[in-house]
């Protein structure tokens, strides 16, 4: 792409002696002579040439793979920063497009271009309320540069009107009141979209091309001249240092530009020389290298070295043009120990109870150090007795009313703690599952069977909660009774919410409607095809949704919670079972499973709006085939999830399965990590047509 851009609006509106003041870069050259330098200094290609045998020798006088110039940023003033940014939410509306001959695709530089505009404004609305405070009117807008005419197009409009082709960068400008158009001396950061930016990451290298610089410095060069010739002292202060931004389809990296003009010689017989010879002697030229900033999705990856570089970089240039922010940098990151700290309060992390450092519910057994232990000192507890029931066994429930008895039928395999399928002696009609707590004992809680008092006593809070806020679908479980066992022989315990002794005294119970066939039941029997993963998706998030309305999630969506309800229909349905992990306020944690928690889950220990969808996908995914990894660690579920959405496995797994499928999985994705609120009504409609009118391709189970 050419970067002939004479700069006709900053040289003709420009002033013929600057107003300078005392704060103000004093400038020993005229108006005059620098827009004549401006007028002839118009092509990279020419200035880049001038550069060769420079570039030639800086490459020369590096070792192997060290780079040839020092970089802008280092690595502690990166972390700074990246503390300071803990918890900022950037939003990227438009993802960056992912072409394979980037260059030969106009339907790529057009979307790529729109997402390029998008991005910047996402990182300058996101640095400017967070360091200058939202209250604040942002100061900048972002628009293309027009090579030939040097105006200013934001990209729809640079598209609409077939101008892309002379498209040369985007830039971050300054509002102007008298300037609406934008000028060249208004140019905060310019970035300059290039197709070929990864192939340097790809070969290995550390920084880009000798053509991709040379045509950098060109544009910095000339960003730098219009600022010198502004009325504004702010920018001509400013004359002496400029960004830019070096990206393509997934890479960028930064260029720093900073020199004296003074020193440059205005010879207007030999511009691209002279301007060489101020890069080579006066000029101090930094670059970053160039690492990832998009993933192959599409999507910015805010916390990665390569964006921190690209932000970093527009933060510098925001303060140039409008001075230090309200909240400085070194502020925000200070705080990043206290966040650190109150993250550790929030998930129990007590290094005195637990020297090692490792989470509670890790091993209580090991000690921070290595101590004698006398055997008479040792406590013997005696494991409590737990109730089990046998097939065909009667089980006697009492509640506040009267005495229930249930009838064994079966035992559900999927569950532990067990799950029975039971029937009332006096409706012997029907089927309920039955659910059996934890008896209580008179040790710490922490001895108690902590999954039997989610499975029963949490559960029964969260579905009674649900029907005193009116919450009535039939793809959540309806609770039929709850109480305590009724055991046999004389009870002559203290209180009703006491214990006599007897090992099943008070011990919860919990009935629920309907009875169904697990999911991980159906896979092992092949019985969960095409038709049960689009009929699962719809039911599952019908359940999400009715949940959601009342500020409800799940937070342990796995196999063993959906079971397919039968009860010889033509057309079953699903059940979206196990709500006793349900997170019904901010300080309630989801339950963590490498296969089936959220990304957002699994690092936060929290769930977005998001997070139940996306265990959704991960059930689908391993429910229809999907090639099951050997995780033992929570980074190593981190990582197969990078991978797996990154290379896009997920998505063309379920696309195998129907294209509503994929097309949900890619929204998920885009949801993920966010604060944006699920539009299930949307899905659920696809969903149901889909179903009724296309059921999709068989699914291969092999792999």
């Amino acid at each position: 792409m050419e970067g002939t851009s004479p700069d006709r609006i900053s040289v003709g509106s420009a002033p013929k002696k600057s107003s300078s003041s005392s704060r103000g870069r004093q400038r020993k050259f005229s108006s005059s002579t620098c827009k004549d330098f401006l007028r002839e200094f118009v092509d990279n290609e020419l200035l880049t040439s001038s550069l060769e045998d420079w570039f030639s020798g800086h490459s020369e006088d590096c070792g192997f793979r060290k780079p040839a110039f020092d970089v802008p940023f280092d690595l502690t003033e990166l972390q700074n920063f990246d503390y300071a940014l803990e918890g900022v939410t950037f939003q990227q509306l438009v993802r960056m497009p992912n072409a394979l001959h980037a260059s030969a695709s106009e339907v790529f530089e057009a979307t790529a271009y729109l997402a390029l505009e998008d991005f910047l404004h996402a990182c300058i609305k996101g640095l400017w309320e967070t360091f200058w405070g939202p209250d604040e009117a942002m100061p900048f807008s972002v628009a293309c540069v027009h090579s030939t005419s040097s105006k200013f197009y934001p990209a729809e409009k640079a598209i609409s009107s077939g101008k892309l082709d002379g498209v040369c960068a985007t830039a971050v400008l300054r509002k102007n009141s008298k300037h609406t158009q934008g000028r060249w001396d208004h140019i905060v950061v310019l970035a300059l979209l290039r197709p070929d930016i990864g192939m340097v990451s790809a070969q290995g290298d550390q920084e880009p091309s000798p053509a991709v610089l040379g045509e950098a410095l060109f544009f910095a060069l000339r960003v730098l001249l219009s600022r010198s010739l502004s009325r504004s002292s702010t920018v001509l202060r400013n004359s002496d240092c400029v960004y830019l931004l070096l990206v393509d389809s997934q890479f960028g990296g930064v260029v720093k530009v900073q020199g004296d003009l003074n020193k440059l010689d205005f010879n207007l017989n030999n511009v691209y020389n002279c301007a060489a010879d101020w890069i080579k002697n006066h000029a101090k030229i930094t670059v970053s290298s160039v690492d990832r900033v998009w993933n192959k999705l599409g999507n910015a990856n805010w916390g990665d070295v390569g964006t921190l570089q690209v932000l970093l970089a527009i933060f510098h240039s925001m303060i140039q043009f409008c001075g230090e922010p309200k909240y400085s940098l070194d502020e925000l990151a200070t705080e990043h120990s206290s966040r650190l700290q109150s993250r550790r309060s929030e998930r129990h992390l007590d290094r005195q109870a637990n020297g090692n450092g490792l989470f509670q519910f890790q091993q209580r057994s090991r000690s921070p150090e290595i101590v004698e232990v006398q055997e008479e000192a040792t406590v013997n507890v005696k494991p409590q007795e737990t109730l089990k029931l046998e097939i065909g066994s009667v089980v006697l429930m009492e509640d506040a009313y009267c005495q229930k008895g249930f009838q064994i039928n079966d035992i559900l395999a999927d569950s532990d703690p067990p799950i029975y399928n039971c029937t009332p002696v006096e409706e012997p009609t029907k089927t309920y599952l039955l659910y059996v707590g934890s008896s209580p004992s008179h040790l710490e809680p922490a001895w108690e069977d902590m999954n039997s008092w989610y499975q029963v006593q949490r559960q029964t809070k969260v579905l009674t909660l649900m029907k005193q806020r009116g919450i009535s679908s039939r793809y959540i479980p309806q609770m039929v009774a709850s109480g305590r066992v009724a055991h046999p022989g004389p009870c002559n315990k203290p209180s009703s919410s006491g214990s006599c002794g007897h090992p099943w005294c008070s011990t919860p119970i919990l009935v629920t409607s309907p009875v169904g066939e697990t999911i991980s039941n159906l896979i092992r029997n092949g019985l969960f095809g095409v038709e049960e993963a689009l009929r699962c998706c719809h039911d599952c998030l019908s359940a999400l949704s009715a949940a959601a309305s009342a500020g409800i999630r799940h937070g342990d969506i796995r196999p063993e919670n959906l079971i397919r309800v039968s009860n010889g229909s033509r057309h079953p349905y699903f059940v979206l079972t196990g709500w006793g992990h349900a997170i019904l306020e901010d300080r309630d944690r989801p339950v963590m499973n490498l296969f089936f928690s959220s990304t957002f889950a699994l690092q936060e220990g929290k769930l977005c709006a998001a997070s139940d969808a996306e265990s959704l996908i991960y059930l689908l995914y391993f429910s229809c085939g999907g090639v099951c990894p050997e995780l033992d660690s929570v980074e190593s579920a981190l990582e197969w999830r990078e991978t797996s959405w990154s290379r896009r496995v997920i998505q063309q797994k379920l696309g195998d399965v129907s294209a509503v499928l994929k097309a949900f999985a890619d929204y998920v994705d885009s949801l993920c990590g966010t604060p944006y609120s699920m539009d299930y009504e949307i899905w659920l409609r696809r969903l149901r047509r889909t179903i009724n009118e296309d059921h999709g391709k068989e699914i291969d189970t092999s792999s």
